[in-house]
């Protein structure tokens, strides 16, 4: 979903029993690392897992790297400051579960199994025939990558500096490096398996504390009784955010959703995709289970300020810590803040990942060269981008922020159109993909740095990547539609029948 990005420290969490917790959650994922590291010998092992994961696998890490540390901390935040309308940002997740398994999903299996693709942008390279379509998306992957990353590097340094102590810097780099030590190593096998072992604990986690919002508010009825005495709108409709606002937040992240890699590419990893009717179900039931965090802690802590049970926040952010270190035992307290960093990390691996991917596989193919040592070569590649994340991220928050921002909309704009549309309309055409692509990556790289700068900004609840992907979208249907006679509307036999599927 969206980068966690926090701002403001969060409250010290040097209790002698999180730090034990989290002692023993990263022993865990340095065995997994160490295990998965002697099952990576090949580039393909190292990129897609060698295509060997089964369905239960598969739903819990599309979970992780979907959820990230923001349905734990940010989003409890936003329910708390903006009411019911921040639940626009996760009410479309069960309608993207089930268009992602029946747009893309078996396509892209079908995909690796004829041509042996291991990347998204692969997959648009063959899908038009082009390396400069593979190109353009490799190097929109890459920048959005890096800022996504420094994003959940910051957010996972303040979270490491809370638990032990050591400051923001040390934070960063000690996240940095324990991600780094089992991703450099094991690649997406051994992200895999530790997003199986966080994606179970997030949903755990999210179930207890939300036994405890219960408490704490009494009771759904009592938590809503409160509320609407002090507050009537928070329950509306939109909540604060106006109709506008959290329609667009549906849209981009129901839409845009279909063009995050980091969840896009791990389609190609499934043993059987045979199986693929139970993903919606799974994952729809995972997600679910993650977000009654979200709501039950944003609306719980609404009610105990109501009540003068608790203090106004001065951050959001702090709604999910204030809430564990007061109202739950200290145990559970401990397990969701190691889920916390857990769910980050995850997705952490995942960038590294696919941003290793663009710089061994993809920029050579779009050059018409080859890496000769790939698997070597990605992890060097690994090591390269997630040292660089890390500066940015310990350099200027500010500047991660707006990184993040930027990555997400940068994915959307940039593959849903050429990649989950193309693999389902036949009258998408080369040039169609290349000045979609373009476009995307354009609009939301011009108009974010306008707004960032502040040149410019557009009217309340406009979004640039709403904007971006709206424009990307029209553009890949207008130029296709010109260019439907053309050499570029041809598609491969073998394209053309994985697209039938």
């Amino acid at each position: 979903m969206i980068a966690l990005a926090l701002q403001a420290e969060l409250p010290p969490l040097t209790q002698p029993t999180i730090v034990a917790v989290a002692v023993v959650y990263f022993v865990i994922v340095a065995i997994i690392g160490a295990w998965a590291t002697k099952r990576t010998r090949t580039a393909r092992d190292f990129f897609v897992a060698g295509s060997g994961i089964g369905l239960i696998a598969l739903t819990l890490t599309s979970m992780s790297a979907t959820l990230s540390g923001f349905a734990f901390i940010g989003g409890p935040g936003l329910v708390y400051a903006l009411g019911i309308g921040a639940m626009f940002i996760l009410l479309p997740a069960a309608l993207t579960s089930s268009m992602t398994a029946w747009v893309l999903a078996k396509r892209m299996r079908v995909l690796a199994e004829i041509r042996g693709l291991i990347t998204v942008p692969d997959a648009i390279g063959a899908r038009y025939r082009s390396r400069l379509a593979q190109g353009l998306s490799g190097v929109s992957i890459l920048i959005a990558v890096i800022g996504y990353m420094a994003t959940n590097i910051l957010a996972l340094g303040l979270v490491i500096d809370a638990i032990f102590g050591v400051g923001l810097g040390w934070g960063i780099w000690l996240g940095m490096g324990i991600t780094l030590a089992y991703a450099a190593a094991g690649g997406i096998v051994a992200g895999i398996y530790t997003d199986v072992f966080q994606g179970a604990l997030m949903a755990v986690a999210s179930v207890l504390v939300f036994v405890f919002t219960l408490q704490a508010g009494g009771g759904l009825e009592g938590i809503s009784l409160t509320i609407l005495a002090v507050d009537p709108e928070f329950f509306g409709p939109w909540g604060h955010m106006g109709p506008m606002a959290a329609l667009s937040f549906f849209f981009v992240f129901g839409l845009g959703s279909l063009g995050q890699p980091h969840v896009v590419h791990k389609f190609y990893m499934l043993r059987d995709p045979r199986r693929l009717k139970w993903y919606p179900m799974l994952t729809t039931g995972a997600l679910i289970l993650a977000m009654l965090l979200y709501f039950g802690v944003g609306v719980a802590v609404k009610a105990l300020v109501a009540e003068g049970e608790m203090a106004a926040l001065a951050n959001p952010d702090q709604a999910t810590p204030l809430f564990l270190l007061h109202y739950t035992p200290v145990f559970l307290a401990a397990l969701v803040f190691s889920s916390v960093a857990a769910a980050i990390m995850s997705t952490v691996n995942s960038f590294m990942n696919i941003g290793a991917a663009v710089i061994t596989h993809d920029l050579p193919v779009a050059f018409g060269t080859k890496v000769r040592d790939e698997l070597l070569w990605g992890r060097i590649s690994t090591i390269l981008i997630s040292v660089t994340a890390a500066a940015m991220a310990h350099v200027s928050g500010a500047l991660v922020a707006f990184l993040g921002i930027f990555g997400w909309g940068l994915f959307a704009s940039t593959l849903v159109p050429a990649l989950a549309i193309g693999l389902n309309w036949k009258g998408a055409t080369r040039e169609g993909a290349i000045a979609s692509i373009s476009t995307g990556l354009g609009v939301t790289l011009v108009f974010e740095v306008l707004a960032y700068f502040g040149f410019y900004t557009f009217p309340t609840a406009v979004t640039i990547s709403g904007l971006s992907l709206v424009l990307s979208i029209l553009v890949f249907f207008g130029v296709s539609r010109l260019t439907r006679k053309g050499p570029g509307a041809e598609i491969d036999p073998d394209i053309k029948l994985a697209m039938e599927v």
